[in-house]
């Protein structure tokens, strides 16, 4: 029983490691000067008034994809490009009483009874597509959308 154990517990280990490694290929902090030109043309235009944080780069469906992450006017904004600096996908956090009644409303009705915390509006191709809230129900932490109209969204943004 002992040298069953031993194989289990050898194997989760051997299993979480590999999904570390997997996680940690998916998203690598960079330095701003790794930037492809670029890039850092889009990170110096779209940082100005704002406070960097932090610079990262992903694959995601096959593409390599660069994020900046900045405080502009208190708030969080991450905005990903692609490695010729167009502007992909920008997700940027919004105070929940400033949002139309429809998108306050979908927001809650999709949180169930969770409690709401940080909401972002998602703009894809210049193009509000979304708003993602934060969620906490319990021990249990979350997220949940909907579309710029406050209905729930077909599939994920």
């Amino acid at each position: 029983m002992t040298n069953i154990g031993a194989r289990v517990a050898v194997l989760s280990l051997i299993t979480g490691l590999a999904v570390l490694t997997i996680a940690q290929a998916q998203e690598k902090k960079l330095k701003r000067e790794e930037l492809p030109p670029a890039v850092e043309k889009t990170v110096a235009e779209q940082s100005q008034g704002g406070t960097i944080k932090g610079f990262s780069t992903e694959v995601e469906k096959g593409k390599t994809l660069y994020e900046l992450e900045l405080t502009v006017n208190g708030h969080g904004k991450d905005i990903s490009m692609d490695k010729d600096g167009k502007i992909v996908e920008v997700e940027e956090e919004v105070a929940m009483d400033s949002l139309p009644p429809e998108v306050k409303a979908g927001l809650r009705r999709t949180a169930g009874g969770g409690t709401i915390s940080k909401v972002e509006s998602l703009t894809k191709g210049g193009k509000l597509v979304a708003y993602e809230a934060g969620v906490k129900n319990g021990l249990k932490h979350f997220e949940v959308q909907v579309g710029p109209n406050g209905n729930k969204l077909a599939h994920e943004e």
